[in-house]
């Protein structure tokens, strides 16, 4: 007895199954993690290196080189990039997704320590870490105040809301933007320090000295011990100012003589401003694993609180928030689910006309969605946009199989057999086309599982959620729906009265059918080559739709860039970023700005700036977020002095934060590089495709030399050391000792005063002791030369390299612009040199050519599964002349919507395969059980082709309508979703009105050739 009689003849027992993949099913819906994306991002681990004092050129040479030999034949390793800056060598290395990242770390750090020997002396120790694909940031926040300094605000961040913030579960770290973190500052004047016989080296000895808290140890009695300490510490400015440096002439030289003393910040090379207003930022990452939405709702559950305890005067808003577009497109997403299987359950309705047998295909929707949970679950998939779009899509799939049992069983009782007897018949006869459509279907999903790059990661969550419901509607269909079938089903009551109109429409359509599926096999050649023909002409139209990687997303914010010239200072950027601010301002669909200006750190690049731009809810506004970018991309044209765009954020996660266009430039000789870079950005600056292009780093940066007479120096005593410490101390700033403040330990840090920096001469102006004692002038003993030198020399994969970037006009894709760059650099870039992608460019490049093998993959796939199945290679070909018709039906819907190839439309595609076949396997299949009974050819697949043609009817519907609501989403993440949903509404139209005549064609030209016996036994 097979599964299905048993549970038609143990109704309970079908019941308990069912009931218990519901069951497990919920448990594990409550349990699974939330996300936007699946979480994909690549393994990735730096190693920064500081070498004081180094040049650029110094650290690619003897750090960066040695360092990037030993690290490139690591195990995984994908990539590796390096930039080196002044003082500064760092190196990122991307791994594959498969790859273990604390393994990797470990092997880096291996290598790090067996070259360590051959690095300089003079460097710190290198610096291992694995890098931000650990966390993410989730969340900015802003803390104001009219009241208080910034060193006040920053010192209550630090305290306070940073520890609350820490303890929320989740939250991995937190960092504070443009801090004023305290410190003694004692800045120094070099003409009052000269005429008191004093250098740098005399007031940093006198603080170490003087400024000390050294335990002493301790006195013992017989019944009582006291531990001493020497109490020596300095904490006010005024002690600082007291501090005696010397003796001249029998006087005290005290610090205020020599120098100006003051409470201040540590570093103020960064401004952050929050709607215009000076302000402090705080950043929240979540763990690795952990839920940003859970994680984003525990912080603002927490911040009221965190508010509250905060002084009067000191506001904390929420300036940045991830979460937001998140929410809003699993809303949307959820909204499309509900109204998928309203819509789908409508249609079945109206199809069937009774209620009792609605209800049994219904019942396969929950059943299949909800345990569907339990699988992903146990393949540690999240509930995510990807996700929920699978499911969305599988609300149309799912009732395929229980419609195809019901209505064979149904057909059986409205011609008098009884429903028990029907039940058992009807399902016997369709068990084999049931499971060879949910196979082909799911054999579509295969070639994604062997894809490694960060796409296929990306969508197989959606396969495991499709494949997982498929599988599940399989298994319902030949177990719950004919149990319910025998048991809700009467003779005469499968029709309400009210659709008898209906019912006989169905009919009349059916005979009009058979006399069509006649004409077919009458003129079965030409029916097939013009089909075919017309289908493979469409194709043309295939390579002529743009691509890209995914479409714009309306995100509800975006980025604003500004990069003012080399050597631009801190206050002229700043000018700019408020000018670009107040533009901002005057957009009403913005509802608020974050600005940060100077970025990095060490060397802090004080000619950047960068603003997240939140615009206020879908609903309030009239322009979308990619007409804003584009509109305020053409007044910031108009901007001279700086270079300053817009970008939309990438719309398929956090790991591609850059611009969407990066072309490297990979050579032997910079300035030949460099000759090329400027060439091609020219020509991406006179393209009105193109926003605002660039290269990312320059080669000719302002730059002040010192070089030192090394004979003159000698003769006065004066050691190169002591000049560049000198320089250190007084242009750097260099930390001497620390204080005490409130609890804390803070930096002292002496550097020359502002007016005596100024200048590149005032650095001549200077002195150093020689060893005779007395004062030796700067100008007496070096050179200083303004010469042009790199901001930084960046490699790629260990080849020297320029990145060119720039982001996309509206109406220009990533495709078209990666042909124009590849077709435009051939002609100027110079022999030896070459060109690779990064980025998004590269993950676009990918994801084309792994696609396309993707999409071959699982046309070849499915033939074999489906020759297996039917134990023939015939009737593959005919069930695969489906195919071409639905690509051509899914190619011209993209072009009617002015839609566009994306890894969405792409991976529709490759669905669309798996659905076309199952309306072609039910004809074909059934035909074949007819030839058994001893019809012919013809007969066998008009009459195959007019009985399945209720079926495949009702399923098509159900899986268009189904997908309607992808196909006019709107809100948040809407653009993706209605790319699959075109694709597979349009496919699965063309297909089913071409191929419910070219199947039967192409069955008559390919199984009129084999015998009786090629036909497989379809039986129970």
């Amino acid at each position: 007895m097979s599964l299905s009689e048993t549970c038609i003849r143990r109704p309970v027992f079908a019941i308990v199954m069912t009931l218990l993949l519901v069951l497990f099913g919920l448990l594990n819906f409550l349990r699974l993690p939330v996300r936007e994306y699946p979480d994909i991002k690549p393994p990735i681990v730096s190693v920064r290196t500081v070498y004081p004092g180094a040049s650029v050129s110094v650290l690619e040479s003897d750090v960066t080189t040695p360092l990037e030999d030993a690290l490139s034949g690591i195990q995984g390793l994908r990539t590796i990039s390096s930039a080196s800056r002044e003082e500064v060598s760092s190196i990122t290395m991307e791994f594959e997704l498969g790859r273990d990242l604390d393994g990797a770390a470990n092997d880096v750090r291996d290598r790090v320590s067996q070259v360590r020997p051959v690095l300089p002396l003079g460097i710190l120790e290198p610096h291992v870490a694995k890098a931000a694909a650990e966390s993410a940031e989730v969340l900015w926040l802003a803390v104001s105040s009219g009241h208080h300094s910034e060193l006040e605000l920053s010192d209550i961040a630090d305290r306070f809301i940073k520890t609350r913030l820490a303890m929320i579960p989740g939250v991995s770290s937190t960092y504070l933007d443009g801090e004023r973190r305290y410190a003694m500052r004692i800045w120094l004047d070099p003409d009052r320090l000269a005429a008191r016989g004093l250098t740098i080296e005399n007031v940093e000895d006198a603080i170490r000295n003087q400024n000390a808290s050294i335990p002493a140890g301790r006195i013992e009695s017989n019944q009582m011990e006291f531990s001493v300490s020497l109490k020596g510490t300095l904490q006010t400015p005024k002690q600082f100012e007291s501090l005696i440096v010397a003796y001249r002439d029998g006087y005290p030289v005290r610090l205020e003589d020599v120098a100006r003393v003051e409470l201040g910040a540590e570093d103020t090379r960064k401004l952050v401003r929050f709607n215009g207003k000076s302000s402090l930022g705080i950043s929240v990452s979540r763990q690795s694993k952990a839920d940003t939405l859970a994680v984003v709702r525990a912080v603002r559950e927490q911040l009221p609180s965190i508010a509250a305890g905060l002084p009067e005067g000191m506001d904390l808003t929420l300036a940045w928030d991830s979460s937001t577009p998140i929410e809003r497109s699993l809303e949307e997403v959820y909204v499309a689910l509900g109204l998928s299987l309203f819509l789908v359950v409508l249609v079945i309705f109206c199809f069937l006309g009774s209620l009792r047998a609605t209800c049994i295909p219904v019942v396969a929707i929950p059943t299949s969605i909800i345990g569907t949970c339990t699988i992903m679950a146990v393949t540690g998939c999240s509930l995510n946009v990807l996700t929920l779009l699978g499911l969305v899509l599988a609300v149309g799939l799912v009732v395929d199989d229980a419609i195809i049992v019901l209505e064979n069983i149904h057909r059986r009782i409205v011609a008098g057999m009884p429903p028990l007897r029907a039940a058992v018949e009807g399902t016997n006869e369709i068990a084999f086309a049931v499971i060879a459509t949910t196979i082909s279907l799911v054999t579509v999903f295969i070639p994604i599982a062997f894809l490694t790059d960060l796409i296929g990661k990306l969508f197989a969550e959606l396969a495991i959620a499709i494949v997982s419901a498929v599988l599940l509607s399989g298994f319902v269909a030949l177990t719950l729906t004919p149990m319910m079938c025998g048991r809700l089903l009467r003779q005469d009551r499968g029709r309400f009265t009210r659709f008898q109109f209906a019912a006989r429409l169905a009919d009349a359509v059916t005979q009009r059918y058979r006399r069509g599926v006649e004409w077919a096999i009458n003129a079965k050649t030409v029916v097939v080559i013009v089909a075919v023909g017309a289908s493979v002409a469409s194709f043309s139209l295939f390579s002529r739709l743009p691509s890209e990687l995914a479409p714009l997303e309306d995100v509800g914010w975006f980025s604003s860039f500004l990069i003012a010239p080399q050597g631009a200072t801190l206050r002229y950027t700043d000018t700019y970023a408020k000018e670009l601010e107040t533009l901002l301002q005057t957009v009403p669909e913005i509802a608020h700005t974050y600005t940060m200006v100077a970025l990095g750190d060490r060397p802090t690049r004080v000619n950047r700036a960068e603003s997240w731009v939140t615009l206020k809810d879908w609903k309030e506004r009239a322009k979308s977020q990619q007409e804003l970018v584009a509109d305020l991309n053409h007044k910031l044209g108009t901007l001279t002095g700086v270079r300053a765009y817009l970008l939309n954020p990438s719309s398929i996660g956090d790991w591609l934060e850059k611009s969407p266009v990066q072309f490297v430039l990979g050579g032997l000789d910079y300035q030949e590089l460099q000759q090329v870079a400027d060439e091609l950005v020219a020509r991406l600056a006179r393209h009105p495709g193109f926003v605002a292009p660039g290269m990312d780093v320059a080669l000719s940066t302002p730059h002040l030399t010192v070089e030192t007479h090394r004979d003159k120096s000698a003769d006065l005593g004066v050691s190169v050391a002591s000049i560049g410490r000198t320089l250190e101390t007084l242009l750097s700033g260099r930390p001497v000792n620390t204080f005490l403040q409130n609890g804390r330990q803070y930096k002292v840090i002496v550097k020359v005063d502002d007016r005596h920096r100024e200048k590149p001469s005032d650095i001549s102006q200077l002195y150093v002791r020689g060893n005779d004692g007395a004062l030796v002038q700067l100008n007496n003993i070096v050179t200083i030369k303004e010469v042009p030198a790199p901001e930084a020399l960046n490699h790629v994969d260990r080849m020297r390299a320029v990145t060119i970037s720039a982001g996309l006009a509206d109406g220009f894709t990533l495709g078209q612009a990666l042909h124009y760059l590849d077709e435009t650099s051939k002609e100027i870039i110079k022999p030896g040199m070459r060109t690779a992608y990064a980025g998004e460019s590269k993950t676009f490049a990918e994801s084309n050519r792994n696609l396309s093998l993707t999409f071959a993959l699982a046309l070849a796939v499915i033939f074999l599964v489906l020759a297996a199945q039917f134990e023939s290679f015939r009737h593959p070909w005919t069930i695969l002349l489906a195919v071409p018709p639905a690509i051509s039906g899914a190619v011209l819907s993209l072009a009617a919507i002015d839609g566009t190839l994306t890894i969405y439309s792409q991976i529709g595609l490759v669905i669309l395969i798996g659905l076309v076949t199952k309306n072609a396997i039910l004809i074909v299949e059934f035909a074949n059980q007819l030839r058994e009974r001893g019809f012919d050819v013809s007969q066998a697949v008009i009459e195959a082709a007019a009985v399945r043609l209720r079926p495949i009817l009702m399923t098509t519907c159900a899986t268009i309508i189904g997908a309607l609501p992808l196909a006019f989403a709107t809100g948040a993440g809407a653009a993706g979703r209605r790319q699959i949903g075109v694709v597979i509404i349009g496919g699965l139209v063309v297909s089913t009105l071409v191929t419910l005549f070219l199947v039967p064609a192409g069955y008559a030209i390919l199984a009129g050739r084999g015998k009786i016996s090629d036909v497989p036994h379809a039986g129970a």
